[in-house]
């Protein structure tokens, strides 16, 4: 029997050539398409409000006869207006729409027609707005009226009539040749109905528990085969055979005791996770969550180490150049003298010339280089290494699937730490990440200085500019953030370029200001970057390329503007830029708060610093997505 993956659309009663193309819009090109192209929701036709029950101000569904239909253009802006009267058995409502000249040829009087829309009052009469409206016409009643009706996403020339006529025929002619893919025993475990039936009450539900019952066993499925996809990817890479290295204790305390501080306990535990992984002869694949600032990058470098030890090379790919040049130098130090200073370690950056790529490319091949970091250069072709047996992906979420996967590649089946400072909610997180090992840094290093974070109102932003002035006085450093490079770029709102000229010549006037944003060339970012971090600035003006990376100790406070217009993890991101030294730290956020949502995601910010309790947060305001 053919599979309803491959049956055309076309083959339904009511489906031409051209309707044919027009469902394809709606991605629709087979039987199992429209089976599964579902609601976007639902009206309670059962028992529609008589119109003189209807409450002003709320969104209601209402039928009736269409008693009269005018078309007039208004006095005042000249606007096309369409306006129809309904009546039934309790009395008369008007319904009108802009703009809308074709309504007249379908809007006539006679007709039974649905509204859906938000009641208000007008001269005296209520009235809806540019509802939502369907026309009821011959045997259409059984499927729009009278019943729970589903409503469908459209495409200019598809109407949500002839969406359900269509679905209703495919359905009667082909329901029975859906195939339940989940195991009875699991459909019996769960207590979830079979397929041909949650697909009958997912279009046309007798009740909304039968619907909600359709959708769980829809959803569950969904799941279940993206969890198994899952798993199966995770099992063909394990499979493999991949570099099992040699670690000893003593490898572990030298690594551990090479710094002037105490690692945390996290950090410890982390690196014997990571340990244990790099020993087996199966490809490590850990993801290693930790907030802002606790110390993700070192306890990456320990693989880094233990590949050299054995001999083999290593590399790290992080999003920005800024980022990967912060690392190589925070490395180059680290191994300056000690144990490790025979490991050699190149930066790999497209702002490097062709000479200099052309001579790293070779060294790299030949395994002269122990450790490159870099940025997407690494993808390249032109990028062989001798024996890469460990990865690291910082920032995660910056980078395509398809981008990590070419990086691996690099290599014969290396182990690969995924590191991202965007915590995510634990449940969420096994559910996007079921092939990866999950690892969590989730305590900051000791000595580190408070960060206070504060929201002003954009009328009280000069009190946020003296917050600067003052801390700038004691020899401390800002970055003030803005949400857009040129002011053009979204209306009212500040703009860094135009925020730079207006402190150099006027609010900051007399101190050393600085600009960063994403347009720039490398070489002025970098130069800028090294300005800022000598103290040759004391104001750094920059938009969301700060948002991972920089690390400046001296810098203690931070402007935001407009920060209504970033997202919770950005905003926590960006504050992570601050409190990297021993001393408090300010964070301001200036913002408008009318918005219920921003203001929601603002008072989130300030209520913890702790980036696994924003995300939490922010899952339960957004959802998951």
């Amino acid at each position: 029997m053919q599979s309803l993956e491959d049956i055309s659309v076309q083959y339904i009663k009511g489906v031409g050539p051209a309707k044919k193309e027009l469902l394809a819009q709606l991605g629709i090109e087979s039987v199992e398409d429209l089976l599964y192209f579902f609601p976007r929701r639902y009206e309670d036709r059962r028992n529609l409000t008589p119109i003189v029950k209807l409450k002003i101000g709320e969104w209601q569904t209402i039928t009736g006869k269409i008693l009269c239909t005018t078309s007039r253009r208004s006095w005042h802006t000249k606007k096309h207006v369409t306006q129809i009267t309904i009546e039934d058995d309790s009395g008369k409502i008007s319904c009108t729409w802009f703009n809308r000249p074709y309504l007249n040829q379908h809007l006539r009087e006679d007709k039974l027609i649905v509204c859906h829309g938000k009641v208000s009052m007008y001269n005296m009469q209520m009235q809806m707005v540019s509802p939502e409206y369907e026309i009821i016409e011959g045997d259409d009643e059984s499927l729009s009226l009278n019943r729970i009706v589903p409503v469908y996403p459209l495409t200019r020339g598809v109407t949500q009539r002839y969406l359900r006529k269509t679905i209703h025929a495919c359905m009667e002619k082909h329901k029975e040749q859906l195939r339940d893919e989940l195991p009875i025993a699991l459909r019996n475990r769960y207590r979830i109905a079979n397929i041909k039936r949650s697909i009958s009450n997912i279009h046309f539900p007798e009740s909304f528990e039968d619907q909600e019952d359709a959708l769980k066993r829809i959803s569950f499925e969904e799941f279940y085969f993206f969890q198994t996809s899952i798993i199966l990817r995770r099992l063909s890479i394990t499979r493999k055979k991949g570099v099992a290295h040699q670690i000893s204790d003593e490898v572990v305390d030298q690594f551990i005791n090479i710094f002037p501080f105490e690692l945390t306990g996290a950090q410890k535990k982390v690196i014997n996770e990571i340990r244990g992984d790099m020993e087996k002869g199966s490809p490590m694949l850990r993801l290693l969550q930790g907030d802002v600032g606790s110390g993700k990058t070192l306890v990456a470098f320990f693989g880094c180490v233990t590949a050299f030890q054995n001999g083999r090379q290593s590399c790290v790919m992080a999003p920005t150049e800024i980022l990967a040049r912060q690392h190589f130098e925070n490395i180059t130090k680290i191994i300056a003298d000690g144990p490790y200073k025979d490991m050699k370690v190149a930066l790999l950056v497209s702002a490097l010339k062709k000479q200099e790529k052309d001579d790293l490319y070779v060294q790299v091949s030949n395994g002269d280089v122990d450790l490159v970091i870099g940025t997407h250069a690494l993808i390249n072709d032109e990028v062989r290494f001798k024996n890469l047996s460990f990865v690291v992906i910082d920032e995660q979420h910056k980078f395509g699937v398809r981008q990590r996967a070419l990086l691996s590649k690099k290599g014969n089946n290396p182990d690969v730490l995924i590191m991202t400072a965007t915590p995510i909610p634990r449940t969420l997180c096994i559910t996007l990440y079921g092939d990866l090992d999950i690892s969590v840094i989730d305590e900051l290093p000791a000595g580190r200085g408070t960060i206070h974070t504060a929201l002003y109102s954009h009328q009280q932003a000069k009190e946020a500019y003296d917050i600067i002035r003052q801390k700038v006085k004691e020899g401390r450093q800002a970055y003030v953030i803005y949400p857009i490079i040129e002011e053009s770029q979204a209306g009212g709102l500040k703009a860094a370029k135009a925020m730079f000229k207006h402190f150099q010549t006027k609010e900051f006037k007399g101190l050393r200001i600085g600009l960063l944003h994403g347009q720039m060339k490398a070489t002025e970012s970098q130069e800028t970057m090294a300005k800022f971090k000598n103290k040759e600035i004391d104001i750094l003006v920059a938009t969301t390329v700060v948002e991972v990376g920089v690390d400046v100790p001296n810098a203690t406070v931070m402007v935001i503007e407009h920060a209504e217009h970033f997202g919770m993890a950005q905003l926590h991101q960006l504050r992570g830029r601050i409190g990297r030294g021993k001393t408090d730290s300010l964070c301001l956020l200036i913002a408008d708060t009318e918005s219920s949502e921003s203001s929601e995601r603002l008072e989130a910010i300030l209520s913890t610093t702790d980036g696994f309790k924003i995300a939490q947060h922010d899952l339960e305001i957004r959802g998951p997505g």
